[in-house]
């Protein structure tokens, strides 16, 4: 039996992530996904607006919830035996009140990242979900879709093989560049954000994500400086660290949002892994689809290996490993089969997207003190 033939899902929050990437993704796996049967938000306008996308692309008309109308309100939709799963694409602050309440209602989450505003409250509502929700058998995962991303997973498979021998040192740079009319940055919340990091948070978490993926072993420890360069982007734009893995290994981590200009965001981003037998690049590119003729992204992982004898190198052999871009299909398809099916495969575990957080909230506060990442999440 399908999962679109059992019971159905909603979508909370009509931003638009909801719209751009959730909906396209739901219409991507088809039938592998449930009926979404009702969309949340607290306007009546933008609920509206999202239940017209899904009735454009998923050839279903859901029921229309908002908070102006408390027959028709969060709880109202929360109540409806037909929905037994909702995703959760809200403001960061808003998120831990609602996946509670959503679990307090029976149903089955999957959360959009960062799992919550810090370290602390995420911590709690891990607890929480592991004390009273998780034994019901009530699933919850966090929507972080470089988790998912296959070109990500690609690299931490060729390091576990030995493609470049035993990890030494890495990099991963990310400069971004946002202006004030940049649809991203016209969202309200995001305007005036009350959680710490702004868009170092916000998306930050899908770097240390990528991280925790393709490393071999668990990051340990940071230090680095936060600053804020535009204004318009507080309370922080801008995060520098150096970072030390549990095998040894250690690294640069930099993340912006304050390039002067469009064209600086397109030079030097990706991440370089350098191992004893070699090294490997990751970088997100176009590339020419066979199919449509047109563009498609791409995570390019490029292999270089090579063995030393005798102290001296041989010759270099290289790989090219090219995987579209389909984190959120597939992070969809990983927290459905657990909801509806009980085939776990792990992806979305609350505790590491808390890790995620982890790793920017140290980068946030370290001011060059050397941050134990471990100790930081343990005793929150």
């Amino acid at each position: 039996m399908s999962a679109a033939s059992k019971t159905g899902v909603a979508i909370l929050g009509a931003g638009l992530f909801a719209k751009e990437a959730h909906v396209p993704s739901l219409e991507t796996l088809g039938p592998l996904a449930p009926t979404v049967k009702a969309v949340y938000s607290r306007s009546e306008k933008s609920a509206r607006e999202l239940a017209d996308e899904v009735t454009k692309r998923l050839n279903t008309k859901p029921g229309v919830y908002h908070d102006s109308d408390p027959a028709s309100n969060l709880d109202a939709l929360l109540a409806r035996a037909d929905i037994s799963s909702v995703i959760v694409v809200l403001p960061i602050t808003q998120q831990p009140s609602i996946i509670l309440k959503a679990l307090a209602a029976g149903k089955h989450v999957l959360s959009e990242k960062p799992v919550a505003p810090d370290v602390a409250s995420g911590a709690r509502l891990i607890a929480t979900y592991n004390a009273e929700y998780k034994p019901k058998g009530l699933v919850w995962r966090v929507a972080e879709n470089f988790e998912a991303e296959p070109g990500y997973i690609a690299v931490g498979r060729a390091i576990r093989a030995g493609k470049i021998g035993k990890v030494v040192f890495f990099s991963l740079r990310v400069v971004n560049y946002i202006d004030q009319e940049s649809k991203w940055y016209k969202t309200p919340w995001r305007t005036i954000p009350d959680y710490q990091g702004g868009f170092l948070l916000d998306g930050g978490v899908h770097s240390t994500a990528s991280l925790r993926v393709m490393l071999p072993s668990s990051l340990t420890h940071l230090s680095g400086f936060a600053s804020l360069n535009k204004d318009y982007l507080a309370p922080h734009d801008t995060i520098n660290t150096i970072l030390k893995a549990a095998d040894g290994s250690h690294g640069i981590f930099e993340l912006s949002f304050a390039a002067p200009s469009a064209s600086r965001s397109s030079i030097g981003n990706g991440t370089i892994i350098t191992g004893t037998d070699g090294y490997l690049t990751v970088a997100q590119t176009k590339v020419q689809d066979p199919v449509t003729g047109g563009d498609k992204s791409v995570f390019r992982v490029t292999i270089k290996s090579v063995k030393t004898e005798n102290g001296k190198a041989g010759p270099e052999k290289e790989e090219v490993i090219d995987e579209a871009v389909r984190g959120v299909e597939l992070e969809l398809a990983s927290f459905f089969a657990a909801a509806l099916e009980g085939k776990d495969d792990g992806l979305g575990d609350p505790l590491g997207a808390l890790k995620d957080v982890a790793l920017i909230q140290a980068a946030l506060n370290s001011e060059g003190k050397l941050v134990d990442l471990e100790n930081l999440v343990q005793q929150s």
